[in-house]
C-alpha cells in the first residue's frame, strides 16, 4: 500500500520485529479496553437459589398524616457466595401492602419494576434516591419528629436506603465523635434554656423506631437534611440533626 508523505523526513529508525510485535499488542489491548468503555450493560442476572422457598427480609411500617391506613413495605434478600469472604446481601423482591385500595394500581405498577430492577442485578442504589426525588404536587409532609418528606413516594425511597444501608449496600451518612459531642452540648442548652422560659414546647411526640428524636418546637426546617432541627445558637442557625451551620 502506498502512503503519501507530506512532511519532510528528518529522520528514522528501524523497527526490530519483537518491538513490532509489542507494539501491535499494545494497539490491540488499547482496541480492546475502548471497545469495553463504550458500552456498559448489567449483566448479571439475579436468580432464586435452588430449593429456596424462603428468603429473610425486612418489613418497614410507612404510616402517613394523609391516609388512615398505614403501608407495609417488605423488602427480602439473598445471599450471595454464602459462607465465603465474599458472603453478602442484596435485595431480590419487594412488596407494599396496605388496606388502602386507592394505592392499589400504582403500588403494583411500582413493586414489579423495583423487583425486576432488583433481580437484573449490578448497582440497585440509584433507586432509593431517584424515588426520594420525587414530589407530591399537593405537597409534603412531616414525620414525627420533624423529617419532612415531600411525597408517599419519596418515603418508600427512604425505607429503600435504610434497607440498603442495613445490609451494607449503601453507605450511612453518619456524624463523626466531635460533632456529636458538639450538637449534644447545644442540645442540652436549648432544653435548658425552653425549661426556664416555659414558653418553648418541645416535641415530644411518640415516633416509629428509626425516626429522629424530637426536637424544639421553636426549630425550623433544615434545607440540608429536610428535618425541622434548626435553632438559634450563639446568633448563628444550627442544625440539631446534621449538624449543618450557616457559619460553617
Amino acid at each position: 500500500m502506498t502512503i503519501k508523505i507530506d512532511a519532510k523526513i528528518v529522520g528514522y529508525e528501524v523497527v526490530k520485529p519483537e518491538e513490532e510485535a509489542a507494539v501491535k499488542e499494545a494497539a490491540q489491548q488499547e482496541k480492546e479496553e475502548k471497545s469495553k468503555a463504550k458500552v456498559i450493560r448489567m449483566t448479571e442476572q439475579v436468580k432464586r437459589p435452588e430449593g429456596m422457598e424462603s428468603l429473610e427480609g425486612s418489613t418497614y411500617k410507612i404510616k402517613t398524616p394523609l391516609d388512615d391506613h398505614a403501608m407495609y413495605v417488605t423488602i427480602n434478600d439473598i445471599v450471595l457466595n454464602a459462607g465465603t469472604e465474599h458472603e453478602s446481601r442484596r435485595p431480590f423482591e419487594i412488596f407494599i401492602n396496605s388496606k388502602n385500595m386507592d394505592h392499589f394500581q400504582w403500588i403494583v405498577a411500582l413493586t414489579r419494576l423495583m423487583s425486576a430492577v432488583f433481580r437484573k442485578g449490578g448497582d440497585v442504589t440509584f433507586l432509593a434516591e431517584e424515588l426520594q426525588a420525587v414530589f407530591d404536587p399537593k405537597g409534603g409532609y412531616f414525620k414525627p419528629g420533624g423529617k419532612f418528606m415531600p411525597s408517599i413516594i419519596a418515603e418508600i425511597g427512604a425505607v429503600i436506603e435504610h434497607h440498603l444501608q442495613k445490609i451494607g449496600l449503601m453507605e450511612r451518612d453518619e456524624l463523626s465523635e466531635q460533632q456529636q459531642l458538639l450538637l449534644k452540648e447545644k442540645r442540652e442548652q436549648i432544653d435548658a434554656a425552653a425549661e426556664k422560659k416555659t414558653a418553648a414546647e418541645v416535641n415530644t411526640e411518640a415516633s416509629e423506631p428509626g425516626d429522629e428524636p424530637g426536637y424544639p418546637a421553636s426549630a425550623t426546617l433544615c434545607h440540608k437534611c429536610n428535618t425541622k432541627a434548626v435553632v438559634i445558637m450563639d446568633n448563628c442557625a444550627t442544625c440539631l440533626s446534621c449538624g449543618y451551620s450557616k457559619c460553617g
